[in-house]
C-alpha cells in the first residue's frame, strides 16, 4: 500500500483527493496537512511514501516547502499540484527536486496515474508541461530574466502581475506589508524596472500570468 501524505491549505481540496484515493486498492492518505508547520512534522515522522503538495501553500511558498521536505528527507518523492495558471513554477519545482507536477484540473485517472509513477521513482510530467520544459531549457534557449529572482520574489511578481495589491498578496501569503514592499523593490531593481506597470507588461510577454 502506497502511503500518500496530502499538503493543501483548502480542507474542500484534500477531501477530494482523499475520495479519489479511496477508490483504489494500492493507495491510501496516510495523513494531510493544511500548514508549512504541519507538513514538515508529518514529513518528520518519516510514515510516508509520498508527498502531494499545493504549490501554493500560505505563508512560504510550496516551492519553498518542497526545499525544506527535499533537505530533511531527499529520497521521498513528491508530486506538486497546481492550476494552470500556476504551470509557470514547474520549472523551479523540478529543479528544486519535484518528481513531478500535476494541475488540479486533471482528470482523476490521471492523479491516479501520476502518484503510481511517482512512487516508483520516475517522472510524471505532463505533455503541455513537456513542451514548456523543452522551450525554456533546450540547449538554445535564452535565459530569461526573471530566473534571477528567488522562488519567494518570483511567487511575488506573479502576484504584481495578475493584478494584486501589496496588501492583498501580504494577506495570502502570511506575510506583512512591508515585507511585500521589500521583495517588490528587489524585482524591480533585479529587472531594472521602474514600475508594476513594467512588470506587468513582461509577466504577460513571457506567459507568466493570463
Amino acid at each position: 500500500m502506497i502511503k500518500v501524505l496530502i499538503a493543501d491549505d483548502h480542507a474542500v481540496v484534500r477531501i477530494g483527493l482523499k475520495h479519489i484515493l479511496s477508490t483504489t486498492d494500492d493507495l491510501t492518505v496516510s495523513d494531510e496537512a493544511g500548514t508549512r508547520r504541519e507538513v514538515l512534522e508529518k514529513v518528520s515522522q518519516n510514515g510516508h511514501d509520498l508527498i502531494v503538495l499545493d504549490i501554493s501553500m500560505p505563508g512560504r511558498s510550496g516551492l519553498c516547502i518542497l526545499k525544506e521536505i527535499k533537505s530533511r528527507q531527499p529520497k521521498l518523492p513528491v508530486l506538486i499540484l497546481g492550476t494552470d495558471s500556476e504551470d509557470q513554477y514547474a520549472v523551479r519545482a523540478l529543479k528544486a527536486g519535484a518528481s513531478g507536477c500535476l494541475t488540479k484540473e486533471s482528470q482523476p485517472e490521471e492523479f491516479i496515474s501520476a502518484i503510481r509513477k511517482v512512487s516508483r521513482g520516475s517522472r510524471y510530467i505532463s505533455y503541455s508541461l513537456a513542451e514548456k520544459l523543452t522551450l525554456c531549457m533546450g540547449p538554445n534557449s535564452k535565459k530569461p530574466l526573471h530566473e534571477i529572482l528567488s522562488d519567494q520574489e518570483y511567487q511575488v511578481l506573479c502576484m504584481l502581475a495578475s493584478g494584486k495589491t501589496v496588501k492583498k498578496i501580504a494577506s495570502e501569503l502570511c506575510l506583512s506589508t512591508k515585507t511585500i514592499s521589500t521583495y517588490r523593490f528587489r524585482i524591480l531593481q533585479k529587472m531594472k524596472m521602474a514600475n508594476n506597470a513594467e512588470l506587468t507588461s513582461y509577466a504577460i510577454k513571457n506567459r507568466l500570468v493570463e
